[in-house]
């Protein structure tokens, strides 16, 4: 009983960007998906990292379902909370992104998830939206990179709703992801200068910055029917200067210690890598093969890294604590 209820208790401070790790792994899945699709590779690690993926998702939503039930209130306050609210949709993009990697397995499971997850996204983007509107409290200092997961999240939309036949909600979804990237990149820019630097703990988010050129230039590729053309161009370049950008201040981020928001880098960069490879299946060009085999390498060691110090900081307890 006493166990009990001390799990019960420690659920309380279950952190809803736990769900981040799900977007992780479900990145690296259509990543090597993708790699081994161009370079005929008879591996199926995609798969297991897909089951790895559905499995912490099924963990994660128990926890935060007995959460929602014991715990109301806490997850009231994070719903109010400037830059926890953002992680909801976090939910409902992890359900988008494991419908991508069903598509090929599984095309009728991979509908459900798509169905579901679009209309629960649709549903944050206009609930955070509209507390972002009427808000009392917010201040500049709030405005960080995770404000890009709720409205640009949208844009993750595309990558199984056009192979699924929904094309023109697709477009909804995509134009509502990208009129709000170029706000949002407007206004953490001009946090980002003019501000205070970026709490330590918070820091591994900028890798967030990657996540809507990236996917952007997936999904305009599928809703251009497959065309690589100037506009889309612009999106990979955009997201590979950012990448570049942020890889050059590398000692910055590993100087950092562990924490969950380090997952933060892990789904950007399947993004930008799953486009890399995209970049040479649609143009040939050999540095593209060579920078995405680069980037496969990078993400694989970092996703992994990542699952060892979050069983390891669960293990000693350092997870589900009071901030």
């Amino acid at each position: 009983m006493e166990t009990n209820h001390l799990s019960t208790a420690r659920l309380a401070h279950f952190p809803i960007a736990f769900f981040a790790m799900v977007m992780g792994l479900s990145g690296l899945a259509i990543v090597w998906q993708k790699a081994q699709l161009l370079y005929h590779l008879t591996l199926r690690i995609n798969v297991l990292i897909l089951g790895l993926a559905v499995l912490v998702f099924s963990v994660l939503s128990v926890a935060y379902l007995v959460k929602l039930i014991h715990h109301r209130a806490m997850v009231l306050q994070e719903w109010q909370h400037p830059i926890k609210l953002s992680f909801f949709p976090t939910i409902s993009i992890s359900l988008l992104l494991l419908a991508v990697g069903f598509l090929e397995l599984q095309p009728n499971i991979a509908r459900v998830l798509w169905l579901v997850g679009a209309t629960l996204h649709l549903g944050f983007t206009l609930a955070v939206v509209t507390m972002w509107m009427h808000q009392t409290h917010y201040q500049i200092p709030h405005l960080l990179p995770v404000w890009f997961i709720p409205a640009v999240g949208n844009v993750i939309v595309p990558l199984a709703g056009v192979p699924l036949g929904y094309l023109e909600l697709s477009w909804f979804f995509f134009s509502i992801g990208l009129v709000f990237w170029s706000v949002l990149m407007t206004l953490a820019f001009y946090r980002l200068v003019f501000h205070p630097s970026i709490a330590p703990r918070l820091m591994p988010s900028l890798f967030i910055l990657i996540a809507p050129p990236a996917v952007g230039f997936l999904a305009y590729v599928r809703l251009n029917h497959g065309e690589l053309d100037n506009f889309a161009r612009i999106l990979f370049f955009a997201g590979l200067f950012i990448t570049l950008l942020l890889l050059t201040q590398a000692k910055r981020f590993i100087i950092l210690p562990f924490t969950l928001s380090a997952w933060a880098y892990s789904f950007p960069l399947a993004a930008m890598t799953t486009a890399t490879l995209l970049m040479f299946e649609k143009t040939h060009i050999q540095g593209y093969s060579w920078l995405g085999v680069g980037l496969l390498i990078l993400l694989t060691g970092i996703v992994s890294a990542l699952l060892f110090k979050t069983l390891q900081a669960a293990w000693q307890g350092r997870i589900c604590v009071p901030e």
